[in-house]
């Protein structure tokens, strides 16, 4: 076998055959059973042998695993031991402060992840609690679970199919398997056998546990159970992914190990520092620690989480819900879209385009069940249909069984979709159905059977007659026809290399005296009406979300199990094809490792794919740097959704397994609202990296006015004592990093979409976030903050110990570098709006949520300088208007400072951008599959 949608073991007979290869009396013989099934000792003893029908369940982390993922972090490690050195220096409030700030820290990663990992135990809801099995030639209901390889079924419409089956007799059955095969339609099934290579969704002799009976009656025998079935395949393969880290996370966990490393480095120094500058061990140690609580963001994990928390109510009001706050960022540096077609790219909804009748060919405008559109010729819109056409639509209409009704303001299908498209394309063209049901009415009925391949209806002519009506596929109805088939036949061609799926429709006068329909009816004597053309077709909302996405630097490409020729078809009017090739499931599993990734970079639309494919075609692009985004709405989707570095299930017609297994979960089904999250990720990214740019740089400040003071400043005696000057104590800096720090930088999450932030490339995922951009933002604010904290520190010491002695002195001007910092924050805050453009540009008043921050952190600040409690927990001292003036006219020098290095950086971008020194977006190989 050559094709890998059959070359598991799990769809193999005892000869070495694939079980839909094999005639159904071969099929019976080789499983050891009978048309009357199996004796309940038989089934006993397979029961025993092949195990119980269900999927294996695999346990998820429990809460301890996902509890010590959040403490083990360097940078928690390092908290931790501040916290501990503190408490054995004696400054336990110190201490319980840090250990706080950890807690809280570990407590939101912690529910965060809670959630997560059931996709799996999902699957065990595709499985039915019961069938209706034949055992020792008896018809008895027993539990699915114990349904055995070889026990005979009895399947009905609306049944859902208990095991993987093969057909031994069956009338008329349709089965839904669109969660398996991703097909739009349901699948007409027979008894007789297939080729044995062919694709799951090409398997007419098999029905597959999971799917549903939607249509028809049938006998089938258990060939595979459990985990052997093509649903357990596909839970195994859900298995075997791993989820992987986001481009954030793994850019967080960079930083935290630099930062670790080059926190203890520099701690270490600085512990040298104190020692040879005469510091006592504690004092020197005491440095030491307040140098890591200085340096440590300890507010950025919160910040990050709260970021990401307002990202993910930005998508939901653009109907994309996050399972999992990492996804908000990754969408953002998505380089790849891999799509399901059916629901995703397109409406699920079969609707008839083009008309041909001997006499001309027709158009129909309009999408949907909804009967809105135009009947046109050419480019002339037709105020009721011709004679030929209307006989064409007429005809169509009462050969069918289905309705379309509306309901809750949308138009709803009952019945087969193809069926659902014929109808509405007559009420388009003006034709009441329901009046033309009544006014010919239906006298018989040959319903549509897989072995005739057509339908017909006897129905009153409306004067003093009857008509027979016979629908079905093309080669059928023209053998019943007085007609010349080569030019039907080329039409015939022409419509279906369009990706549609064709329908003939034809007629025969019988007397008033036929009271019903046999099969010798049908022999011949029709006239032939015409043919009519339907798809399922794409949304335009995707057709412009697709223009987006290229826009955007992001490709889109359409993995669907549909025919080629339909993908082909859909994918060229949604401008996904770009000249390129469809490649098929059969094609990629001849396909080396290296020859799929060429494939996968090239090609943007792959047909006929079974779960496998899906699945290599995610680790392919992976492999080639790709950040992949895979929607799905299916089964078959589920391993790959989570493979992908962001899985998006659909919210209405997503199976629980694909819900379970995705990162988001779109509440309309719409290819649009990919676009939309794409769109809100880019902003929460960009709004992280203004977060970055504004905490970091306070992080690095305080930490160089620590190191300033121990090796710098004075060291007093006091009382006897030596006792080191110091600008801030630790408790003063938790209170800057925790709490003014988040107070401001948390607005930014609020902050509005840059302008081209769907006209730049993805950025690369292993580009760091800590750019050189940031960095040496970083470094110039660090300095800035730095020299204005300590040179008031120690001008307002200078002067104050002289008048009012050393302990009051110390706290005032403590109290003023804090506040001076604090300052600096607010100013710098108003230039991290926009990493490129002034406050003036985006609008002063565009955000809100700032002032209120800059307002929130003022009455915290005044309450910190002069409430008691506060001067209490905090060594405070209350401040004149004077000093309270000065420390803001310090804190404003970094305001200008950064206005003219953006405006430097923006001009060396322009004259980087006029010379085409920008690195060209790269575009994908093309290469030939076969």
């Amino acid at each position: 076998m050559n094709s890998p949608q059959s070359d598991s073991p799990t769809v193999v007979s005892p000869q070495g055959q694939p079980w839909h290869a094999l005639p159904p009396e071969v099929a019976l013989t080789a499983i050891q059973s009978s048309p009357g099934g199996l004796s309940d000792t038989e089934a006993r003893a397979r029961l025993e042998r092949h195990g119980p029908n269900v999927l294996q369940r695999v346990a998820g982390e429990g809460p301890l695993t996902l509890l010590w993922r959040q403490v083990n972090n360097p940078l928690i490690w390092v908290l931790l031991a501040s916290a501990g050195l503190a408490v054995v220096l004696g400054k336990v409030a110190d201490g319980l402060i840090v250990l706080a700030v950890v807690v809280l820290n570990t407590l939101i990663g912690f529910v965060q992840e809670f959630r997560a990992g059931k996709a799996i135990e999902a699957l065990t809801q595709m499985v039915p609690e019961n069938a209706t099995a034949l055992r020792e030639g008896h018809k008895v209901t027993v539990p699915s679970a114990q349904l055995v390889p070889g026990d005979v079924v009895l399947l009905a419409s609306g049944d859902k199919v208990p095991a993987d089956v093969r057909l031994l007799a069956g009338r008329n059955l349709q089965v839904e398997e669109a969660a398996l095969t991703g097909e739009s339609v349901p699948s007409e099934k027979r008894v007789e056998p297939v080729e044995a290579n062919a694709g799951i969704g090409d398997r007419t002799s098999m029905a597959f546990g999971g799917t549903h009976v939607t249509y028809g009656t049938a006998t089938a025998v258990v060939v595979a159970t459990g985990g052997a079935t093509e649903l357990g395949r596909i839970s195994q393969l859900l298995r075997e992914t791993v989820d992987l880290q986001t481009p954030l996370t793994k850019a967080l966990a960079v930083i935290g190990r630099y930062l670790t490393l080059a926190i203890l480095v520099i701690s270490a120094v600085l512990l040298g520092v104190g020692l040879l500058r005469g510091y006592g061990v504690a004092d020197s140690l005491m440095a030491a620690l307040t140098l890591a609580v200085a340096a440590i963001p300890e507010g950025l994990p919160a910040i990050v989480t709260i970021a990401l928390a307002v990202g993910v109510q930005y998508m939901a009001a653009r109907r994309a819900i996050i399972r999992k706050l990492p996804a908000v960022e990754t969408l953002g540096s998505t380089t790849v879209i891999c799509s399901d077609k059916t629901g995703t790219l397109t409406r699920n909804e079969m609707t008839v385009q083009a008309l041909w009748t001997p006499s001309g060919s027709y158009s129909l405008s309009g999408v949907g069940y909804a009967p809105q559109g135009e009947l046109r010729r050419g480019e002339q819109t037709l105020g009721s249909p011709p004679g030929d056409a209307r006989e064409l639509l007429v005809a169509g209409a009462l050969c069918t069984d289905a309705a379309v009704l509306a309901k809750d303001g949308t138009w709803a299908l009952t019945g087969d979709p193809t069926e659902g498209a014929l109808i509405v394309a007559a009420e388009k063209a003006g034709l009441k159905v329901e009046e033309l049901r009544t006014r010919h009415a239906r006298v018989d009925a040959i319903p549509f059977e897989s072995e005739h391949q057509f339908m017909a209806t006897l129905n009153e002519d409306g004067q003093g007659g009857r008509k027979l009506y016979l629908k079905g596929a093309p080669e059928v109805v023209l053998r019943r026809c007085d007609v010349e088939p080569g030019t039907v036949l080329a039409e015939v061609e022409r419509l279906a290399s369009r990706g549609m799926r064709v329908l003939a429709v034809a007629s025969r006068d019988l007397p008033a005296s036929h009271e019903g329909l046999r099969m010798e009816d049908m022999s011949g004597g029709f006239r032939l009406l015409g043919l009519e053309g339907m798809i399922d077709p794409p949304r335009e909302e995707a057709i412009s979300a697709v223009r987006t996405c290229h826009t955007a630097g992001i490709t889109v490409k359409m993995i669907t199990g549909d025919h080629a020729k339909t993908a082909e078809a859909i994918g060229a009017q949604l401008g996904i094809l770009e000249g390129g090739q469809v490649v098929t499931g059969a094609q990629l599993a001849e396909l080396d490792e290296a020859r799929l990734r060429v494939a996968a970079t090239s090609a943007n639309v792959f047909a006929r794919v079974a779960p496998e494919h899906k699945l290599r075609l995610v680790r392919a692009l992976q492999k080639e740097g790709q950040v992949v985004a895979m929607t799905g709405d299916g089964v078959n989707d589920a391993p790959a959704l989570k493979q992908a570095n962001i899985g998006v299930a659909m919210g209405i017609t997503g199976t629980a397994v694909s819900k379970e297994a995705a990162d988001i979960i779109l509440t309309d089904d719409n290819f649009a609202s990919i676009a939309a999250a794409v769109e809100e990720g880019r902003r929460v990214y960009d709004n992280l990296v203004k977060s970055l740019a504004f905490v970091l740089p306070t992080n690095l400040g305080l930490a160089l006015i620590l190191v300033v003071g121990v090796a710098f400043f004075p060291i007093l005696h006091i009382a006897g004592e030596r006792e080191p000057l110091l600008a801030m104590l630790p408790t003063q800096l938790l209170w800057i990093n925790l709490v003014a720090t988040v107070a401001l930088a948390l607005p930014l999450a609020f902050e509005a979409r840059e302008p081209d932030v769907m006209k730049r490339a993805p950025r690369h995922p292993d580009a760091p976030v800590l750019s050189r951009f940031v960095v040496m933002r970083t470094l110039l604010v660090a300095a800035l903050m730095c020299a204005g904290a300590t040179g008031l520190f120690l001008w307002e010491y200078t002067h104050e110990a002289a008048r009012s002695g050393h302990e009051i002195a110390i706290r005032e001007a403590q109290t003023m570098a804090v506040t001076t910092v604090i300052m600096f924050q607010i100013f710098y805050l108003l230039n991290c709006r926009s990493l490129r453009d002034s406050s003036l540009r985006i609008g002063l008043f565009s955000n809100p949520f700032v002032y209120l921050g800059i307002g929130a952190l003022v009455l915290l600040q005044l309450g910190f300088i002069y409430l008691p409690f506060m001067q209490e927990v905090f060594d405070t001292a209350p401040l004149t208007l004077e000093a309270l003036g000065l420390c803001a006219l310090v804190g404003a020098i970094v305001l200008p400072v950064i206005s003219v290095e953006k405006g430097l950086r923006s001009r060396r971008a322009r004259r980087e951008q006029g010379a085409g020194t920008r690195r060209p977006l790269r575009l994908p190989r093309r290469a030939t599959v076969g």
